[in-house]
């Protein structure tokens, strides 16, 4: 038993030693790739939230995720929407939203967001107890929105770049900070991170539709899947608040400017 506490102690400090390796990699490319001036047009088209060097493996585990989607978990979402009545669902949602409120109390509180802490802690102990251990959301009812946060949006919001665009098996889109948040969050109690996932499968459940449907239409899935979800997660963690650099600007708005001067 001794063994196994020495082994998961090395683990715990292994990957906080290579979460600081990885910020201070993340300072220097910063500063050896500062921002381009407020001036500076992309073309139409391009990209404009992607840092994508991992591409081709990406690619390749995106054509084995959508596989797996399609043969394993589109047919178990419907037979779990087909077997399963609403109200069960609805109880089965809200007790997943409920076991993730302890990660986003702690992330919150490191982000200094005293006002988010307590609305979580709040929903917490009111959905727990009022709530039928989570499986109701009377939290909600008296006005006490959810907000999630988790490691990724922390690191995020402390300052540091999301890294390269990364494409788990099975588990979809992430990135370099947001992988290492979530192995800290399994070590540290694995708990809410089985929450999150958890919660990630009942969103696509409800969802299902509306996200195929985005595929389908897509000239390029992979990059329609790697730009929405880099964009949502800076919206996330921004809390809601897009920066102004974030939308696209077009040679020809450049254009008519200068027409206009």
């Amino acid at each position: 038993m001794s063994r196994f506490f020495d082994k998961f102690s090395q683990g715990r400090l292994f990957l906080l030693a290579w979460l600081g390796l990885f910020m201070v990699a993340q300072t220097a490319i910063a500063g050896e790739n500062p921002p381009p001036p407020s001036g500076e047009l992309k073309a139409a088209g391009e990209s404009q939230t992607a840092d994508d060097p991992l591409e081709s493996i990406n690619r390749f585990t995106s054509s084995f995720n959508f596989m797996v989607r399609g043969v394993v978990i589109d047919p178990l979402v419907d037979g779990y929407q087909a077997i399963t009545p609403a109200p069960v669902q609805e109880a089965v949602s809200n007790a997943v939203s409920n076991i993730s409120e302890p990660l986003t109390i702690g992330s919150s509180l490191l982000q200094g967001d005293a006002e988010n802490t307590s609305t979580a802690a709040k929903r917490f102990i009111i959905n727990t107890t009022i709530g039928l251990g989570g499986t109701q959301d009377p939290a909600t009812e008296m006005g006490l929105e959810q907000r999630k946060e988790d490691l990724g949006q922390a690191f995020g919001s402390g300052g540091m770049n999301p890294g390269p665009h990364i494409v788990l098996p099975i588990i979809g889109p992430s990135n370099l900070r947001d992988a290492a948040g979530d192995v800290i969050t399994a070590i540290v109690n694995p708990l809410p991170l089985a929450a999150k996932a958890a919660s990630g499968g009942v969103s696509y459940s409800n969802n299902q539709d509306d996200i195929k449907s985005l595929s389908a239409g897509a000239l390029d899935p992979y990059v329609v899947e790697r730009d929405s979800y880099e964009q949502n997660r800076r919206y996330e963690v921004n809390n809601g608040v897009v920066p102004l650099m974030d939308f696209p600007q077009f040679a020809e708005d450049e254009e008519e400017k200068k027409n206009t001067r």
